[in-house]
Parts: structure tokens; C-alpha cells; sequence
């Protein structure tokens, strides 16, 4: 019984400061995912308004695409803090507390499980483009900084997804 006790303080204990340390972190990834949403929508709107003067801007499809990379995988942690993932709660919310709560801790300990994969994989994919030395299509900058940024997110995301579990 005290085991039991000591385990669940130390767990307790871990948990709220893994919590002090994702939560701030990943406020400030969505602050640059919403920064780079900010820096898209002027360079999407720029590159629409100068095309109307036959002024296009170069590389702007290159541009997006890897703001979006950054944009997508530095928005998930705060966005699965803040509980605002898609769930269907159609049949979910109509069980007992408990079932709920079982429900709740299996999907999260296997959406944990493909994040790790993901994760996993991102950093597979920066090796390789590393190596490949790869670039974009228009501009030819270097791919390698953004999958490492991509790879960086899935991290945290996965983190978030752990700290959660527990």
C-alpha cells in the first residue's frame, strides 16, 4: 500500500512539472506557427495583388510550402494542450464516466504511439534530406533546416501526447 503511495506522489510529482515546462514551451511554438500563418497571408496576398500588375513574386509556392511545414508541426502541441484535436464524441459522451476516461487514456497512449512514428520518421526524412542535400523547386534553398524544424514539432507534439498519457 505505501509503495502504491510513493509511486502515484512521484508520478503526480513528475507529471505537474513536465506540465510547467510543455505548457510554456509549446505557447511560444504557436506564437511562431501564428507569426508564420502572419508572414503566408501577406506573401500569399502580395504575390495575388502584384500578379493583377504582372509583378508576380518568385518562389512564393516555395515559400509557403515550408512555412506550412513549420506552420503545421509547431501548432499541434498547443492545440492537443488545449484539447482542441477533432474527437467524435457522438457515442463516446454517452457512456459512463469511467468508460469515458478508459476510452480517453487508449486513444491517447495510441495517438502517442503513430507520433512516435511520425516522429521517428521526420528524423529519417531530415537525415535523408540532409544528404540528398534536396532544395526547393524555384529558389533553391536548402530543404534540410525545415525538416529539422518539422522533426523538432512531432517531437514536442509527442511529448505533449506522453505528458498527457500520464
Amino acid at each position: 500500500q505505501s509503495v502504491r503511495i510513493e509511486i502515484s506522489m512521484w508520478s503526480d510529482r513528475a507529471s505537474n512539472l513536465l506540465h510547467k515546462i510543455v505548457g510554456p514551451v509549446s505557447t511560444v511554438l504557436q506564437g511562431i506557427g501564428a507569426g508564420v500563418l502572419t508572414v503566408m497571408m501577406f506573401l500569399t496576398a502580395s504575390d495575388v495583388t502584384l500578379r493583377q500588375f504582372k509583378l508576380p513574386i518568385m518562389g512564393t509556392d516555395d515559400i509557403t510550402a515550408f512555412l506550412m511545414a513549420i506552420l503545421v508541426s509547431f501548432g499541434l502541441a498547443y492545440c492537443a494542450i488545449k484539447k482542441g484535436h477533432v474527437k467524435v464524441e457522438l457515442v463516446v459522451e454517452h457512456l459512463p464516466i469511467r468508460v469515458q476516461a478508459i476510452i480517453d487514456t487508449v486513444t491517447t497512449l495510441l495517438g502517442f504511439g503513430l507520433c512516435t512514428l511520425i516522429t521517428w520518421q521526420s528524423f529519417a526524412n531530415m537525415v535523408s534530406v540532409y544528404h540528398s542535400g534536396a532544395t526547393s523547386w524555384t529558389l533553391n534553398i536548402t530543404s534540410f533546416p525545415f525538416a529539422g524544424l518539422v522533426a523538432f514539432g512531432f517531437t514536442w507534439f509527442t511529448l505533449v501526447l506522453l505528458v498527457d498519457f500520464f
